[in-house]
């Protein structure tokens, strides 16, 4: 398991892929075949985001426990958002205010986990 959590990438990888599929397959029509596999593969991300975001977690929380649970439960938030984004559309309901939610969470959890002792250093 330490191909997990030997560095940030595979993390990384999963998550700006994950967004990146879920942004093509929320702006597919509703009854597009396309969004329908598009949503089945935004899912299959979801799991990896959360099987190498909790690996990371659980090695790495020991520096700033707090703020690495904190980065974990926006980083469900947002794929809760995800998530609350296709229900929406779906039931044919706005969903802009989960669109905004999503971005706010993208934004949050990003900016925490190149905060954190393991993340990049950008700021």
């Amino acid at each position: 398991m330490d191909f997990l959590t030997s560095s940030t990438h595979l993390h990384i990888f999963s998550w700006v892929v994950g967004i990146i599929v879920f942004l093509i397959a929320a702006t597919q029509p509703l009854d597009s075949k396309v969004r329908k596999i598009m949503k089945m593969v935004v899912r299959v991300f979801y799991i990896l985001i959360i099987i190498t975001g909790l690996a990371l977690f659980i090695k790495f929380m020991s520096g700033d426990a707090a703020l690495y649970g904190i980065k974990f439960i926006f980083g469900i938030v947002t794929i809760g958002m995800m998530e609350m984004v296709f229900a929406r559309q779906a039931k044919n309901k706005s969903a802009q205010l989960f669109w905004i939610l999503f971005a706010v969470s993208v934004l949050i959890t990003v900016a925490l986990g190149f905060h954190l002792p393991f993340g990049l250093k950008l700021f």
